[in-house]
């Protein structure tokens, strides 16, 4: 192994084999953390070709077992994230899909650096299992048409190891890391309509939409290479998506849009990636008829049925959708306030800064074994384009002691700049790739 740092820290490209040995060895523990954790660092510093990144991807699907998902149905769909703040679009897409017709078999993760985790967000829910085995897994998309759970052991058992180092390694914007942890998990996943939602601003792994349609680039050309044609959307996330950032907080924002009455940015990318995801699975002649399936399940209740559903069968208190209550809730709530006189229009909100605000109150992690805080959070009160008068509240900080509202004010009021003339509104689809 020390070999095979040295080379990748020369600049050196692995072959099969040495990337095979690499990855038996992280599932057999016979690479040390700090073996793994200096080659991650050497792979983030020289990068690996599409030839390596292929070969690392191939290797980390079969580190484990991989499902057969074909007694489902003809198409059984995935959507995946690279990661943004205030991202809670699969706790919509999940079902919303799944109640169009669409089978949904998504495997989530943890929160990643500043950005936040599906699996952390369905924990606010009381009860709510994200560890189903395989076995589980299947039968309850075959049942009922979703499930959303974090990667067993037998799946893809290489990526998980890594994923957790990445965190805590600085290591976490590697393009061939991220590709390879993407895709290991969707194709062990044993999914064949795949719908990856790349984030490019501030707030996202990619700062910029040439670095996120680079990412896209990739992720298309490894899955096409290895047989399993990906769609990326390059998505906007400079600014956070929707309002709420915060466990709890994005749950509660998630049934809001389930109800129809969501954050109109977060509305738009679930209605222009599952309007995509329909035309793909054969449901739809064209987006336009499948964001009106879309939009007809949200309004007809059957999308938020479906998430009940899915809450019901993985052991969580589906009153959670009435009562909100019911979830952790942070002790004190503080406002930040636009500053100055008159009215003004929301120019920038610094989508990582929002992050970090929310990271200094306990929702994020520091370290791989860190527990995070599910009930603090921010839920901002207006977005880029939005006009405020001086004195209103622009975002309300939601944490446990004073001195995290003092912390998280002094961050919050730095991530936002305001105009004196209108401000567009930015679009949130990006691009489209593959």
């Amino acid at each position: 192994m020390v070999d095979l740092i040295l080379a990748k820290r020369a600049g050196a490209a692995h072959s099969r084999e040495e990337i095979d040995f690499i990855i038996e060895g992280v599932v057999k523990d016979s690479i040390k953390d700090y073996q793994l954790s200096a080659w991650l660092m050497a792979v983030c510093f020289q990068g690996m070709t599409l030839d390596e990144t292929t070969s690392l991807t191939d290797a980390m699907t079969k580190s484990g077992q991989v499902l057969d998902l074909s007694s489902i149905g003809p198409v059984v769909g995935d959507k995946h994230s690279t990661g943004g703040v205030g991202d809670k679009t699969t706790l919509v897409f999940a079902p919303m899909l799944a109640a169009a017709g669409v089978p949904m078999a998504k495997l989530s993760g943890r929160g990643l650096g500043h950005t936040g985790g599906t699996l952390d967000k369905l924990e606010a829910i009381p009860g709510f299992r994200v560890d189903l085995s395989n076995e589980q897994f299947v039968r309850q998309v075959r049942e009922i048409g979703a499930a959303i759970s974090g990667q067993t052991r037998e799946l893809a058992p290489a990526d998980g190891k890594i994923y957790a180092m990445r965190d805590v390694t600085g290591t976490v914007d590697s393009l061939p890391l991220i590709v390879s942890s993407i895709l290991s998990k969707k194709f062990a996943a044993g999914t064949n309509l795949i719908i990856l939602d790349v984030k490019c601003g501030r707030g996202a792994l990619m700062d910029t939409e040439e670095k996120a349609a680079e990412l896209a680039y990739r992720l298309t050309c490894v899955g096409d290479r290895l047989g399993k044609p990906v769609t990326a959307v390059v998505t906007d996330m400079e600014q956070p998506l929707g309002f709420a950032v915060g466990h709890t907080l994005e749950v509660i924002e998630a049934i809001e849009t389930l109800q129809g009455r969501g954050p109109a940015d977060l509305q738009e990318l679930c209605f222009g990636l599952g309007a995509l995801a329909l035309v793909k699975a054969g449901k739809a002649a064209d987006e336009e008829k499948g964001r009106k399936i879309l939009q007809d399940v949200i309004a007809s209740g059957a999308a938020l049925a479906k998430f009940r559903q899915i809450i019901e069968h993985q052991g969580g208190d589906s009153r959670v959708i009435d009562n909100p209550a019911l979830m952790p809730t942070a002790k004190l709530q503080h406002n930040v306030v636009v500053p100055g006189q008159g009215q003004v229009w929301i120019k920038h909100i610094d989508g990582r800064a929002v992050a970090e605000a929310c990271k200094q109150i306990g929702a994020g992690r520091a370290a791989k074994e860190d527990k995070i805080n599910l009930a603090v959070g921010v839920v901002l009160k207006g977005k880029v384009g939005s006009v405020l008068a001086a004195g209103q509240p622009v975002a309300v900080i939601h944490a446990d002691t004073p001195e995290a509202c003092r912390l998280a004010a002094d961050t919050i009021s730095n991530a936002i700049s305001y105009s004196d003339t209108p401000v567009a509104v930015p679009s949130v689809i990006k691009a489209r790739v593959g």
